[in-house]
């Protein structure tokens, strides 16, 4: 666990799937990440439906998508970030939704409905549960402490190695996942976030090499209780 760090954070753009659920069924298996439902909806679903929910969580797309790929994983609802959802597709792992038994999707928010159709063409297998965006968390006291003029509105706070060196002492953490780091690496240095680009992924990763000495941890869950209780600033 860190002492007194700061974090690279994210809240991935995800697609709700609908699996293979037996018809008729009172349970409802769901498999997401890690504190996106707070447990108290969970209860109140049940109470309202009288449907038990097996829930489980994980804290990265590779860890769902080995699973997914190995098959009759017995989950009836999945969460993938967008990226992952369109080859997940393609290899037939979801079921497509009878979109007349969602009458809620009348109030889906259009313009992301549309972004989520880039990796599910006419929105067949998922709809957009959450969105969001990459950014920094920190405890504003503790980082002052250890860097007084810390840039905490660039990006350059945490990708500079010069700037991150002086908060190695504070203790580190960033997402254990590529997909999350490397736009926004690409896109403090210079380059679009599109990371089609090999040449470019080359050069963000080469980037990336040099915060390595002074990253403490790289996870994508334990920053959460890191920060909250004060071990991570």
């Amino acid at each position: 666990m860190t002492k007194n760090g700061f974090l690279s954070a994210c809240v991935a753009a995800v697609g709700l799937v609908l699996g293979t659920a037996a018809a008729g069924a009172k349970e409802v298996r769901v498999y997401n990440w890690s504190d996106y439902i707070d447990d108290q909806i969970l209860k109140d679903f049940e109470a309202e439906t009288g449907i038990k929910v097996v829930y489980d969580v994980f804290d990265s797309n590779e860890i769902l998508e080995t699973k997914l790929l190995t098959g009759k994983t017995g989950y009836d609802v999945v969460v993938p970030s967008a990226t992952f959802l369109s080859r997940q597709i393609k290899a037939g792992v979801f079921q497509k939704l009878d979109k007349s038994k969602l009458p809620n999707l009348s109030n889906a928010w259009p313009e992301i409905y549309q972004r989520i159709a880039k990796y599910d063409p006419d929105n067949a297998y998922s709809i957009n549960y959450m969105w969001g965006t990459t950014g920094i968390g920190y405890n504003v006291d503790k980082v002052k402490k250890a860097f007084p003029d810390a840039p905490l509105d660039s990006w350059a706070l945490v990708y500079d190695p010069e700037n991150l060196k002086k908060l190695k002492g504070c203790g580190v953490m960033f997402l254990d996942s590529p997909e999350d780091l490397m736009p926004s690496v690409l896109n403090y240095l210079g380059m679009s976030p599109d990371w089609s680009n090999v040449k470019n992924v080359e050069k963000a990763a080469e980037h990336l090499a040099k915060l390595k000495p002074y990253v403490t941890k790289f996870h994508s869950s334990e920053y959460i209780n890191a920060l909250a209780n004060g071990k991570s600033a």
